[in-house]
């Protein structure tokens, strides 16, 4: 969206024009940048011909609009942000019915990660086989990668998948800004697993994570050195759950709060063997019982 926003926007372009609706009108969830900057980038994108009244001749219409969100990491769940787009709170809907078929303003509603929108452009200009050229197995193209934690280089990389972690964490991450061993990473964002480094070897591929019970999600990395205190991490990510939940349903709302009593209890040795019994059976309900991926996913780390 930094370095070539114009990919993304004709992405979008795509997507909404090959509909059956010779108009579409499609909000997307962001942040501008100023009054004055808005404008400049939208005599551009007019000029280039790829919103407005009128795209490159097709008779179509494609209008963009941003919206300045509240930040709220449930908003990452495609109905949440529906709920946010319309001026409400965003809390999840319940499926069905899909966004597909009633979305924004109870009409049928595209919903694709940027990433998903700006292969698009590319695939149409260089065709099917040189975006399958990149990556491993059913993960074709690239990804980037963001690197941080206890990292010597942190930062943006996109890499094709097939990549290893550890080549990841020690090719371009330069190993442990401590110096010290690096323990534990975790991948996929605040609800990745942690992975030990006996994983290290595993390929950045969507079926490869899911295979070791993680997942590679919007391609997180946060790496931890052999100092991190591994219980501490279990109650954040329980403790993230419990503060970011939108509310709606009870095992995200009530069971990531008794989640993170019972982690407490757990780390003061309060009848251990009974506490991780009901730590497990919490998060069964959580994973079998939430009404969205927020509750859903809070177990695996």
């Amino acid at each position: 969206m930094e370095g070539d926003p114009f990919v993304l926007i004709e992405g979008m372009t795509i997507a909404g024009c090959h509909g059956r609706h010779p108009g579409l009108h499609l909000s997307a969830l962001g942040v501008p940048t100023g009054e004055d900057g808005a404008r400049g980038r939208d005599c551009r994108r007019r000029h280039c011909g790829v919103s407005g009244a009128e795209i490159q001749g097709s008779g179509k219409a494609f209008e963009l609009e941003v919206r300045m969100g509240a930040g709220a990491y449930i908003c990452g769940e495609e109905t949440s942000l529906l709920e946010s787009l319309e001026g409400k709170r965003g809390q999840v809907r319940f499926k069905p019915p899909l966004p597909a078929i009633e979305g924004l303003w109870g009409k049928p509603t595209v919903i694709n990660n940027v990433i998903t929108f700006a292969s698009v452009p590319i695939i149409m200009d260089r065709g099917a086989e040189y975006y399958q050229h990149f990556g491993m197995g059913r993960s074709r193209g690239t990804l980037p990668m963001q690197l941080a934690g206890n990292i010597k280089q942190g930062g943006l990389v996109e890499i094709a998948f097939g990549m290893t972690l550890r080549e990841l964490l020690y090719d371009f991450g330069g190993g442990s800004f401590s110096g010290r061993p690096i323990r534990a990473v975790q991948v996929g964002g605040p609800l990745g697993a942690y992975h030990p480094e006996s994983q290290f070897d595993t390929p950045l591929d969507y079926e490869a994570f899911a295979a070791i019970k993680g997942m590679l999600g919007h391609g997180g990395i946060v790496a931890f050195d052999d100092s991190v205190d591994m219980a501490a991490q279990a109650r954040y990510a329980m403790e993230f759950c419990a503060i970011e939940s939108c509310g709606k349903c009870t095992p995200c709302r009530i069971g990531s709060t008794r989640g993170v009593e019972v982690i407490d209890r757990l780390i003061a040795g309060e009848n251990s063997a009974q506490q991780e019994a009901i730590l497990r059976d919490l998060c069964e309900t959580l994973t079998y019982g939430s009404l969205c991926a927020l509750g859903g996913l809070t177990p695996i780390p």
